[in-house]
């Protein structure tokens, strides 16, 4: 009886720091996504040099994420993806001009967007909008277009093509 109730312990510990460990990544990743979208809403409100400042508080969000608690395949794709995002942040915060940094933003989107669909972390519904004009997507924690591609010029050119529902 003493051995069961020993190996149910163990279990109940192991279990524990798993939960923690993915709750502490989870964490993690929502603020990576929250830092994203303050990129976004500069971008749609024309705010070049704030999405500048902005992308490296993204920046550095990537590298705090505690990605070695990820499964295998999880963690690859976080590697790559997470590569693709500071490339991406590097270029639009040394972009001149916008056109430039929502360029390099694209990339960004469409390594978090792979991101998000695979490693389903999002503590909140999170929509992936397509700007048909642009050709390209983004992620956007509301439901309402914000173009971040065209901005004032279009600020609600697009539509909600997938709904990524929370975990």
């Amino acid at each position: 009886m003493k051995k069961i109730m020993i190996m149910v312990a163990i279990i109940a510990i192991a279990t524990t720091k798993l939960t923690f460990a993915q709750s502490k990544t989870d964490a993690a990743f929502n603020q990576v996504l929250t830092a994203y979208y303050d990129v976004k809403n500069a971008l749609a409100t024309d705010k070049k040099d704030v999405a500048a400042e902005k992308v490296k508080v993204l920046s550095a969000k990537v590298d705090a994420i505690p990605h070695k608690d990820l499964p295998a395949t999880q963690h690859m794709l976080w590697m790559e993806q997470a590569k693709i995002i500071k490339v991406k942040a590097t270029e639009l915060a040394a972009g001149k001009d916008i056109k430039a940094q929502r360029k390099s933003f694209e990339g960004i989107s469409y390594a978090m967007i792979k991101t998000v669909k695979n490693i389903k972390f999002n503590n909140a519904p999170v929509y992936v909008q397509h700007c048909p004009m642009a050709k390209a997507s983004w992620l956007n924690e509301k439901e309402n277009i914000e173009n971040p591609y065209y901005g004032s010029m279009m600020f609600d050119c697009g539509d909600v093509s997938e709904t990524i529902k929370s975990k």
